[in-house]
């Protein structure tokens, strides 16, 4: 009697167990899936890895334009510096060369005030322009300083001396050594004597 009360309750245990289980919940544990949420589809997974797929996409490309923007900006920076090196780099023989280039230039005046052969003077200024103008295809240029507006980024003062002319006051009056650019670059400022 005893085993037919507990079979009876067992089974009473049992559809009450049933009874409290919903439909929905039936249905989820037959198809596998968690409790409370709907099973992924084929169609949600692949969105899913899509969308991953396009955000590793859009930053390896971010990565690779900056990259390449870098090394862009990188080899430009090194080619405009190997330029500006190979426009300077003969500027201290240049430099150097400048006073023989003076020297030169005052033996012809002092050949001409005191009247020396014509042979030995144009010797001297053949010997002047080949050296001219091989510091020229360099890209050495005189300035042009007399008779302008003194100014400091182009001229040094050596002396100021009371200007001739109303015109010439605040302008060059003398020029007593040559200024020279090299590649438009200053590489010896014109002494002057400025009138005031």
């Amino acid at each position: 009697m005893k085993k037919k009360e507990k079979t009876d309750k067992q089974q009473d245990g049992h559809s009450s167990k049933q009874k409290n289980v919903s439909p929905e919940e039936t249905r989820h544990k037959k198809d596998g899936s968690t409790r409370g949420r709907p099973k992924k589809t084929k169609k949600d997974n692949c969105e899913e890895k899509m969308t991953d797929l396009q955000t590793k996409y859009d930053e390896l490309n971010d990565k690779y334009l900056r990259l390449y923007s870098d090394f862009d900006n990188f080899r430009k920076r090194k080619a405009k510096e190997f330029t500006e090196i190979v426009m300077t780099a003969n500027k201290e023989l240049v430099v150097d060369l400048l006073p023989v280039l003076d020297d030169f230039e005052r033996a012809m005046q002092a050949m001409k005030e005191h009247q020396v052969d014509e042979e030995s003077l144009k010797g001297t200024e053949l010997i002047y322009n080949k050296l001219y103008n091989l510091l020229k295809q360099k890209g050495l240029s005189p300035m042009d300083s007399m008779g302008k507006e003194f100014d400091t980024d182009w001229h040094e003062a050596i002396t100021n001396i009371p200007a001739p002319s109303k015109e010439q006051k605040g302008k060059v009056v003398d020029v007593i050594q040559k200024g020279y650019l090299l590649n438009d670059t200053i590489i010896r400022y014109a002494k002057v004597v400025v009138g005031n």
